[in-house]
């Protein structure tokens, strides 16, 4: 897939999606806490950021696994706070991937770093195509670790 990257504002904050990196985990948009008036498959586009509030829509985001989707404040001082600080928690979801929350600094093999903040998601199985991250492939291939 095409390294595509779309965004899409509410004047407040910009929501921004990169296809290639979801692995459809529907947390945005369905159970108790999604935002179907966001976040809406059915719909083209399928975000329109006018369906909730910032925070309503900051919170959904920061749950996203893969980082697909992350935001930013259209205020430069508002960017530069959208920063996560807490400390780290590593999870390991079962049969799945490995879950970073908090600021990291991810180094491939090749010594490219990039900074990644919010909530992570490695691989597990070891069959993604976006290694290291996970690309949802566990579910295809019924990984069991």
């Amino acid at each position: 897939m095409k390294d595509i990257t779309k965004k899409y504002s509410n004047g407040e904050i910009t929501i921004v999606w990169k296809p290639s990196a979801c692995i459809h985990s529907t947390n945005c948009w369905k159970g108790e806490k999604g935002l179907l008036s966001v976040f809406n498959p059915a719909k083209k586009p399928w975000i329109t950021p006018e369906g909730a509030s910032s925070d309503e829509i900051i919170e959904r985001v920061n749950h996203c696994p893969s980082g697909a989707l992350s935001y930013f404040y259209n205020e430069k001082e508002k960017e530069e706070q959208s920063e996560i600080i807490s400390e780290n928690i590593v999870e390991i979801r079962p049969a799945g991937p490995l879950m970073v929350y908090g600021n990291i600094l991810v180094k491939d093999a090749q010594g490219n770093e990039t900074r990644r903040n919010q909530v992570t998601a490695f691989c597990r199985c070891g069959a993604s195509g976006n290694k290291p991250y996970c690309d949802g492939t566990h579910v295809i291939i019924d990984f069991k670790g």
